[in-house]
């Protein structure tokens, strides 16, 4: 899909699949792009450090086939983020998200992520030379809080602070992050969540474009939430380990679309020329196929596919070839033999 033909990035932000470090690079979000045509999908975190100063602008790259697309920069330097968004902006990124709420001890060391939940002006500070550097939307993913921060208090600052910067659109994590004792891991399931604040801040700033985000896994959950009133909903962990689960029918009962749903056996095999062409230009099957092993999560056979795939895909020479041949023990012959986890 390309950018003239994908809808905008504040209509596909009614679902999106959140950043995720190590998962959401190009390949997994090629896949994702196959299983929903509307979907807003973001990058990994990549921060503008590395951008502007290491000169690492690679780490951009992105498929014409991925818009609607969202890049999120990590940082805290203005002049910095301002630079990083020009760059991005002249590859043409739908959007450019401003990282509020990684936990990481990395993240923190660099002054940005959720650390930055206590500078509120800083994060001001950073959105309006990003939202100046450039015409595309900037936006916010944040958490509700950091360490002994009153959420209540300090969500409706942030947003009403952030907001007055430019930023018309925030992704809210509807946890805390604990900055110290938890760690990155421990901060995406210990602290709990807090629905019902992020629900207020939507009857507190009806003009903004706000989505939830954390511990949601399912279609129904998302429907629920844009029930509620709220405009948007971001799926992480759910969305990468049973993509089918949550992306297939996505178009359908999300956006409303006519059409079947996704089929994952289809796009399996629309996934081959990719692969192809990746091989060609010197890739390895495993950087793909490590993106497509829950694929077929609680189907019967998906154990099969996770073991060809897992067992082969890193040997030299592998190819489409294994692909399909995993495919076989869904399609064809382990069809029945076990119901996966």
């Amino acid at each position: 899909m390309t950018k003239t033909d994908s809808i905008s990035a504040p209509r596909a932000a009614k679902l999106s699949v959140a950043p995720m470090m190590d998962w959401t690079d190009r390949h997994c979000r090629y896949l994702h792009r196959l299983l929903s045509k509307r979907t807003l999908l973001y990058t990994e975190m990549v921060t503008s450090p590395a951008i502007v100063r290491g000169g690492a602008v690679h780490l951009l790259d992105y498929n014409p086939e991925e818009h609607p697309v969202a890049l999120q920069l990590g940082g805290s330097d203005p002049a910095e983020l301002a630079e990083a968004c020009k760059i991005a902006a002249d590859l043409g990124y739908d959007e450019i998200n401003l990282n509020v709420g990684c936990p990481s001890d990395r993240v923190q060391s660099g002054a940005f992520g959720a650390v930055l939940m206590e500078n509120i002006p800083l994060v001001a500070e950073c959105v309006a030379a990003m939202r100046a550097a450039s015409d595309v939307e900037v936006t916010v993913k944040c958490r509700i809080g950091v360490d002994d921060q009153a959420p209540e208090e300090v969500l409706p600052e942030f947003i009403a602070r952030v907001a007055a910067a430019g930023a018309g659109r925030f992704q809210i994590h509807a946890r805390k992050a604990w900055l110290q004792g938890l760690s990155p891991k421990e901060n995406r399931d210990i602290p709990p969540l807090d629905y019902d604040l992020v629900l207020e801040m939507k009857g507190l700033f009806p003009a903004l474009h706000l989505s939830v985000n954390g511990g949601i896994t399912t279609l129904d959950q998302a429907e629920e939430f844009l029930e509620r009133g709220m405009d948007g909903v971001m799926i992480g962990r759910a969305a990468y380990h049973s993509p089918a689960d949550v992306l297939c029918a996505a178009d359908r009962r999300i956006f409303g679309t006519d059409g079947p749903d996704s089929d994952p056996v289809e796009v399996v095999h629309q996934m081959v020329p990719y692969i192809e062409r990746h091989i060609a230009n010197g890739g390895r099957l495993h950087q793909v196929t490590r993106h497509m092993l829950g694929l077929f999560t609680g189907r019967p056979g998906a154990r099969g596919w996770r073991r060809v795939l897992s067992e082969g895909a890193s040997r030299e020479g592998a190819g489409p070839e294994l692909l399909l041949e995993a495919l076989d023990r869904v399609t064809g012959g382990d069809i029945g033999v076990e119901q996966a986890s």
